[in-house]
């Protein structure tokens, strides 16, 4: 009988981190991918990303929707709600043998309570990272406690999984999945990613995706148009939506406002894309913001990165990320350094064979369900 491997994702980029280890899970006569679709990839306000799942040639076996239109706490608290309960049905109607989650976003707590609780085996990716700047952080370590086996991106995240009371035996360092698209896809040429992207006369561009801070106060955007909007005689400025966390909205708004007061030299892409992203990222003079990308994938692209805020606090990265606070003194300072110096590339999250390793693994488990003890250092 197929052992049934369900995997979870709420957002693109998840799902471009995934993918390839759907393929392999697809492909293999001894499993039955199950894919439970949620969050970000069921709403037309960002651009309803499931159909990019679809035309990759997998089958949703279930959706659940849980996302509310306001934008705050309050309301990605009882999306939380919707999204357990939606969650218990959906499981229920699976009945899976391993649930598989990425990362820590609030819908992926959601579903490993689910799964805890309907004694559904969890196999955790990139556990024991840490990022202060947002609730992620406490997310990502909660679903650590609930999962049973455990793939991480370094050695000291192995580390610090183990440090949460894991047993070594499940413990597995695998390198960061992403850098296997970033090293093995066939990315676009820059003439041909400026003309997907409507940039004229092959000018430079800066590619920018800022998301809310929220163990922070909001306002960092704000000081990050204003520098941004100084350098667009020079550069074209190429923004990704930020994503649906408390504040997300009020971020895309103003995104949004900025682009309108600047039509020839800004735009804002609801989702680039997995090609489209990455390519954009190799040709582009600087990756702005705070997102994971700019410290796991896009150093392997040999671009920059201006990494803004305190979001990201606490991630191992690599010498060509650039921190700088949400001043515009710091964040201007951090622009200017990039565009003049000569930046260190390094590869510290693998070699880019990342799902091959876990699916490899995945299939050395004779039994998924074991019973979970604290394990003592």
């Amino acid at each position: 009988m197929k052992r049934k491997i369900c995997i979870v994702t709420g957002t693109r980029a998840e799902y471009g981190l995934l993918s390839n280890l759907m393929k392999l899970i697809q492909n293999d006569e001894h499993f039955e991918l199950q894919i439970l679709v949620t969050g970000m990839h069921l709403s037309p306000e960002f651009g309803l990303t499931y159909n990019q799942i679809e035309v990759d040639g997998f089958h949703i076996n279930e959706k659940v929707e849980m996302l509310l239109s306001a934008d705050t706490s309050t309301a990605v608290a009882k999306s939380m709600g919707l999204a357990t309960i939606g969650f218990a049905d959906a499981l229920a109607r699976l009945n899976p043998d391993l649930l598989i989650i990425l990362g820590d976003r609030f819908e992926m707590l959601a579903v490993a309570q689910s799964a805890l609780i309907m004694q559904i085996p969890i196999a955790h990716i990139h556990g024991g990272e840490c990022t202060f700047g947002a609730y992620d952080d406490a997310i990502r370590h909660s679903i650590t406690k609930m999962a049973t086996w455990h793939f991480t991106s370094t050695e000291g995240h192995q580390k610090r999984v183990l440090q949460l009371g894991e047993t070594p035996e499940r413990v597995f360092n695998v390198g960061a999945i992403g850098i296997d698209n970033t090293l093995r896809l066939n990315l676009m040429s820059r003439e041909m990613i400026c003309k997907e992207l409507a940039i004229v006369d092959d000018k430079q561009f800066f590619l920018i995706t800022y998301h809310p801070e929220t163990n922070g106060e909001f306002g960092g955007i704000v000081n990050l148009l204003e520098v941004l909007a100084s350098y667009q005689q020079q550069y074209h400025l190429i923004f990704t939506k930020s994503n649906a966390d408390n504040g997300g909205r009020e971020i895309n708004e103003r995104i949004l406002q900025f682009v309108a007061a600047n039509p020839q030299t800004a735009q804002l892409y609801d989702s680039l894309g997995q090609i489209r992203y990455l390519s954009a990222v190799k040709e582009a003079a600087l990756v702005v913001g705070n997102s994971s990308s700019g410290l796991i994938e896009v150093p392997y692209l040999q671009t920059p990165t201006i990494n803004c805020g305190d979001r990201q606090k606490g991630r191992e990265r690599p010498a060509s990320v650039i921190d700088c606070e949400l001043s515009t003194g710091s964040i201007k300072s951090a622009i200017d350094y990039a565009l003049s110096a000569n930046i260190k590339y390094e590869r510290i999250f693998g070699n880019g064979d990342t799902a091959n390793k876990i699916y490899e693994q995945i299939k050395t488990i004779p039994n998924f369900k074991v019973q979970k003890e604290f394990y003592d250092l």
